[in-house]
């Protein structure tokens, strides 16, 4: 631990270090810029730093902190179509705005209310000569807000960049007006079989709904003018840089792209009750009609697992009962602990799931979307008509997700492994959108640990770092006084799972090694070292950590009582300790190369006591494992796998420990989460062609039917619960990693390492991204030996292992023979 002294000299470097404002560096016009990071031509930097012309708005009578869904327009005249019109809009909780009738954007990109993003939009193409109409819906979910969805009070905000777009600043020439069609429908943990925190169904009711509020020709003369959100002259938007903010929303400029958006037809309706179905639905757009007095209902498949709107097409049917339930498989009847069994088969099957209503009124060619994106594969449509037929003219998704380009490819593996890649990409991208989440369905929410799983997984497929990125920001957003970060971020909830801090450092890190962006590490050192001071205030001397407060999660295994891993009295558990250790020495390396010398050293010395206490504390000699506590009753694979990924064994040893670990199944078994570090274990002792052969519990998840890969099983290939979740998409890093062996060897990616294990493959190759272009390997064997090429971007050098060969790696293209 730090001695005082020592411990001033560490804050009073913290002070220094911090960088002027939280997400927004000195002379950026982030927001202004464009997504690859240049700056907009004519973009307007004041509005960054001094307060904005628009105000945030409401309708009159507003209750500002409760359920309401509001709309907005506005009509301004130009005298010829401008090339050029850009505005800036937010609003608390969400909004989408409409332009002459068509959706422009919606937002804002999550944040909390010291970063309250906006988006930053062009609105030239969609506006005309003469008369243009602005329309926007907000909503706000009041108590019933996802977890994820930060919030102060109802309102929206809209900004033009320049004199040239002031016409569009909200204030009192918005009209605005609450709609009262809607409700909402909540869900308990209980109804939803697990813990569930995405927000409320929709409940709408036709016969009270606006239709047509954002087109052209709606009549909007008895809307009232729009007040401000907060009263006292404090609604006027405060860029977070500008002093004394009149209100809570800082704003800083979104970071991000906007999402991905794409047609997803359903494959097929596999049940059908009191209705006959044309056979071209729902592939096609295809009209049928549910007779009057009928309650028919029709079960939807997607064939594979979605996050996308569902919109529904529909007309008469005055008073029909029309309700979309979504779930992401069936369960088996009276199942114990979630059991869904095969997730192709629905028969005899319950459903399961969250749903939106909507009340038909009898109108024509009526269009329903919730306001938000739903996860389903399955979809359940029922409808109860009264006295009139109600037609159904269809039913299909728009896909929409992060605009990850997937760039990594991979040939020469068995089927079964380009499956797995397939649909780790799937599970994936489900769960990349304005943020990282750790699942689509039950959470949305971007924990430290799922993320930084999800970080490397992004970065071998894509090279787009900017989530990452993102996420790195918001967690770091998220620390408190004590010095820890949130375990997941945005989040309205305070909570905290320390040992997420500390993988938090580790994204840090992983940021440095593959990702040219010094300065935006160097920004991140001030809260490497407030955790690591969170830490040191629970160290004992010996350096082993004491009682931990919060939850101190690890991982999900049968044996660990809440994936807490044992600790003895004082509070001592080897899981918890190495993973300090593995922060200390990502901390110093980040200190030694970005940051100061003297913490470096404060954190190397520190590290070499915690090491020394490990070794004494949980190694038994006996069984040659390290136990999770001092006592030594109790082992588990992750405090042997983190011993050798902290280098306390090297080697040999390090080689006959994984190999035993790997084989032992009387110790606590990793599951699908810690299974990424028991193979990157693997892969660090030099046992990297076992790999392709542990992947029997993904094999299995694909056996049974999933379309992404589960978050867990309560036994050995039995998964349930969440059938997405992004940390078991790790084959999608580890297979580029280990079987073609590509790796950073250098900070910034600007030396490749290429150590492949090709297990019993006669012939692999394949890509990944690289900041400087590509990577590409071809293996082949030849006799006993491997015929290599390998393919680096310019001004990359690199090196090359297997078997008894190493050898330097020249940019361009490198072509040899390797010996065993």
């Amino acid at each position: 631990m730090l001695s005082p002294a020592r411990a001033l000299t560490f804050l009073v470097l913290c002070l220094l270090a911090l960088p002027t404002s939280a997400g927004l560096r000195a002379g950026e016009t982030a927001g202004l810029r464009a997504d690859d990071g240049s700056a907009r031509p004519g973009s307007n930097p004041d509005l960054l730093t001094r307060r904005w012309e628009a105000i945030w708005i409401v309708p009159p009578g507003t209750n500002s902190f409760g359920f309401g869904v509001y709309h907005f327009r506005k009509t301004i005249d130009l005298p010829s179509r401008p090339e050029r019109f850009v505005v800036h809009v937010t609003a608390d909780n969400r909004y989408q705005l409409w332009v002459n009738g068509t959706r422009v954007a919606f937002g804002p990109a999550r944040g909390d209310l010291n970063h309250w993003r906006y988006e930053t939009v062009d609105l030239a193409p969609h506006l005309r000569t003469g008369r243009n109409v602005l329309a926007a819906v907000v909503w706000n979910y009041g108590e019933l807000a996802p977890e994820a969805q930060v919030t102060w009070r109802t309102g929206f905000l809209i900004q033009g960049d320049t004199a040239a777009e002031a016409a569009v600043n909200s204030g009192p020439a918005w009209k605005a007006a609450a709609n009262p069609a809607y409700s909402p429908i909540p869900f308990t943990h209980a109804q939803m079989r697990g813990y569930y925190v995405v927000g409320p169904g929709e409940r709408v009711d036709g016969t009270k709904f606006p239709w047509g509020w954002e087109t052209e020709g709606y009549d909007d003369s008895a809307w009232a003018q729009a007040e401000p959100a907060v009263p006292d002259g404090r609604a006027h938007g405060s860029p977070r840089p500008m002093g004394d903010a009149g209100n809570r929303w800082l704003l800083v400029p979104r970071s991000i792209p906007l999402m991905e958006e794409s047609l997803e037809r359903l494959a097929a309706v596999r049940q059908a009750t009191a209705v006959t179905v044309p056979d071209a639905f729902p592939r096609t757009e295809t009209s049928f009609t549910i007779p009057p007095r009928t309650e028919a209902r029709l079960l939807l498949d997607n064939a594979r697992l979605t996050t996308a709107y569902p919109v529904l097409r529909y007309s008469g049917g005055t008073g029909a009962l029309i309700r979309m339930g979504y779930a992401e498989s069936l369960y088996l009847p009276r199942a114990k602990g979630g059991d869904k069994g095969n997730r192709n088969e629905v028969e005899g099957k319950e459903f399961v799931g969250n749903y939106d209503e909507v009340i038909a009124d009898g109108g024509r060619n009526r269009t329903y979307s919730p306001l938000w994106w739903r996860t389903y594969r399955y979809l359940e449509l029922t409808v109860a008509t009264r006295d009139e037929a109600l037609v159904l003219h269809d039913l299909h998704g728009v896909y929409t997700g992060y605009p990850f380009e997937r760039r990594q490819r991979l040939e020469g593996a068995p089927p079964v492994v380009s499956q797995i890649l397939d649909v780790g990409w799937r599970t994936a991208r489900l769960c990349a959108h304005e943020s990282y989440m750790d699942c689509p369905y039950y959470e949305q929410l971007q924990y430290a640990g799922d993320t930084r799983i999800q970080a490397l997984v992004s970065l071998y497929a894509t090279g787009d770092s900017r989530l990452m990125k993102n996420a790195i920001s918001q967690l770091n957003d998220s620390r408190t006084a004590e010095g820890a970060t949130m375990s997941r971020a945005p989040t309205r909830q305070q909570q905290y799972i320390p040992p997420f801090s500390l993988w938090w450092i580790g994204m840090v890190h992983d940021f440095y090694m593959y990702v040219d962006d010094p300065a935006f590490v160097r920004e991140m050192l001030p809260g490497v070292r407030a955790v690591l001071q969170f830490f040191a205030a629970h160290q004992r001397p010996n350096g082993s950590l004491g009682p931990m407060p919060w939850w101190n999660y690890v991982d999900w295994t049968t044996e660990w009582d809440g994936g807490v891993p044992p600790r003895d009295a004082n509070g001592a558990s080897a899981p918890q300790d190495l993973q300090l250790l593995l922060a200390l020495d990502w901390a110093t390396r980040l200190e030694e190369a970005l940051g100061s010398r003297a913490i470096a050293a404060e954190h190397r010395e520190s590290a070499a006591r915690l090491r020394a206490s490990i070794k004494e504390l949980y190694w038994d000699p006996g069984r040659r494992l390290f136990a999770d506590t001092p006592d030594r009753k109790q082992y588990s694979q992750h405090a042997n796998v983190l011993a050798v990924l902290a280098g306390l064994v090297t080697g040999g040893e390090a080689r006959d420990l994984v190999t035993r670990v790997i084989s032992d199944k009387t110790l606590t078994q990793c599951s699908y989460y810690f299974r990424h570090y028991l193979h990157s274990a693997v892969n660090l002792v030099g046992e990297g062609d076992r790999y392709l052969g542990l992947l029997g519990e993904w094999e299995s998840m694909l056996a049974r039917g999933l379309t992404t890969f589960a978050e867990r099983y309560e036994r050995p290939g039995d998964p349930s619960r969440s059938d997405c979740h992004a940390w078991s998409s790790s084959p999608n890093f580890e297979i580029f990693r280990t079987v073609l062996g590509l790796d950073s060897a250098a900070p910034r990616f600007a030396r490749v390492q290429v150590r492949p294990f090709v297990g019993n493959l006669e012939r692999v190759s394949g890509s990944i991204p690289h900041p400087k272009g590509e990577i590409s390997v071809r293996l082949e064997r030849a006799g006993h030996g491997l015929r290599v090429e390998v393919v680096l971007p310019a001004g990359v050098p690199g090196e090359f292992s297997w078997g008894a060969t190493r050898r330097e790696l020249a940019p361009g293209r490198n072509v040899f023979t390797a010996e065993r």
